[in-house]
């Protein structure tokens, strides 16, 4: 695969294997939305939607082979990426069914659970895992690997009485949005 769509195909197949981690896996036709400034954010550009849709047109038919016939469409600035049953076949196959994201998601998903719960899912995983208290109206804390290892997302997590809720952000994204 050419190297400047690794970010996004990296981007697509975490969603996918999120996605299965917290539902299950099923062979199904999968539809994920990113906005115009993520997707030039993955891609390191600086396209309009005309140049965009070219250059994702060359990133769908890289992807053939892996994913399947992906379809890219778009309303005003945000694009759907059409994945076929393929793309969740492709993933749940070539993807480990143990590690961080099974153990974070596990946790997460219950009630009842603490910070320091979460916490301890990533320092099972890492020596060299960032915990910061966030003061901002949107979320609580900020946790990720430092090193990038076992994953480079940026974890903001918001704790509402009984559970936590948790968004996560590639580095760039986390950066644009400027928390």
């Amino acid at each position: 695969m050419d190297k400047r769509y690794s970010e996004l195909d990296k981007s697509i197949r975490d969603a996918i294997k999120e996605e299965q981690v917290k539902l299950g896996f099923r062979k199904e036709v999968i539809r994920l939305y990113y906005p115009l400034e993520a997707v030039n954010r993955l891609l390191g550009t600086d396209h309009d939607i005309t140049a965009m849709y070219k250059e994702l047109e060359a990133f769908t038919a890289e992807e053939n082979d892996t994913l399947g016939s992906i379809v890219v469409s778009n309303k005003d600035e945000r694009f759907c990426f059409r994945l076929p049953e393929e793309a969740s076949v492709y993933v749940h196959e070539h993807t480990p069914g143990e590690g961080f994201i099974y153990d974070f998601i596990a946790v997460i998903g219950r009630h009842g659970i603490s910070i320091e719960d979460v916490i301890a899912v990533f320092h099972k995983h890492s020596e060299h895992v960032h915990v910061e208290k966030i003061r901002d109206n949107e979320f609580d804390y900020l946790i990720y690997f430092e090193d990038g290892v076992p994953d480079d997302y940026r974890y903001c997590l918001s704790v509402e009485e009984d559970h936590i809720i948790y968004h996560r952000y590639t580095k760039s994204e986390y950066e644009a949005f400027g928390f």
